[in-house]
């Protein structure tokens, strides 16, 4: 799986973030920002897909995957919504098509309704957007992060490795679960881990969530029907409140649509990327 490498570096005020891109740069732009505990490593089939037809940037948020990870990093919903700003902005991209996964839905909403960053259309992806989010465990890990920082390796790994598989639901390939789960792995990897958990605050999705209804630009909802990490009825909720969005079901996935379902997701963004705004 050693083939998907960003080879570039942003210098963000939360560290270097790793990037990449995809396709031809006279090609539409779409930008595809993950979710937690994941990485840009879970876009990598579905953008090559779309390379085909637009320039694809893809990144890992400070403090996931490839990008620096520290003591005392901020790498709250605050701190990617300004920093995925900044990269807006140092790719030139005045008005892409955003794609946006869990965590990543949050950042790009807070983006645009915070920053005022403007999208041609947002895709979103069983995204963290409406309260209450966050699983029990989620929760009991966030209250006491800094006893589970201090978990024997064997056992971390362990703990890791079994959240990460409940994404999914039929069920990730070992591979792919190595490769999801090794990030967060080693003495940098397992403080990074607990960090990004005890930053996930639900109050920056409170600050926009009762402003959804703002929002001028196609939207597409696509939800895994079998996800157990965010219900698909938080789907219908969300679409319901933003103006003409749309919500496509995803029968058989999980909360990691991309690894369960990738034809269908695929084909549900290509016709919605190719639609007039």
């Amino acid at each position: 799986m050693s083939e998907w490498q960003l080879s570039e570096t942003f210098r963000s005020t939360s560290g270097g973030v790793r990037w990449g891109s995809l396709g031809h740069s006279g090609h539409d732009p779409v930008v595809l920002l993950h979710g937690t505990p994941f990485s840009s490593y879970v876009w990598r089939a579905i953008a090559r897909a779309l390379a085909l037809r637009h320039q694809v940037f893809v990144w890992d948020m400070p403090g996931y995957g490839a990008s620096e990870k520290y003591a005392g990093q901020d790498v709250s919903l605050a701190a990617q919504s300004r920093i995925f700003t900044e990269l807006l902005t140092h790719w030139g991209l005045e008005e892409p098509l955003v794609v946006a996964h869990d965590f990543g839905g949050a950042v790009s909403l807070r983006a645009h309704l915070l920053h005022g960053v403007r999208y041609r259309a947002l895709a979103l992806v069983d995204p963290v957007a409406l309260a209450p989010w966050g699983s029990p465990f989620f929760r009991l890990v966030g209250e006491h992060s800094e006893v589970f920082e201090q978990l024997p390796p064997a056992l971390h790994h362990a703990l890791v490795r079994e959240y990460v598989s409940s994404a999914s639901s039929p069920g990730l390939h070992p591979a792919v679960l190595d490769r999801l789960v090794e990030p967060w792995l080693g003495d940098l990897g397992q403080a990074a881990f607990y960090r990004q958990i005890a930053q996930a605050d639900q109050r920056y999705t409170d600050e926009v969530q009762d402003r959804y209804g703002e929002i001028g630009f196609p939207t597409l909802v696509c939800w895994g029907e079998d996800d157990t990490w965010i219900p698909v009825a938080k789907g219908r909720e969300l679409a319901a409140r933003i103006p003409g969005a749309r919500l496509e079901p995803i029968a058989g996935a999980g909360h990691l649509v991309q690894e369960d379902a990738p034809a269908e997701l695929t084909a549900a963004l290509l016709a919605f990327l190719q639609q007039p705004s």
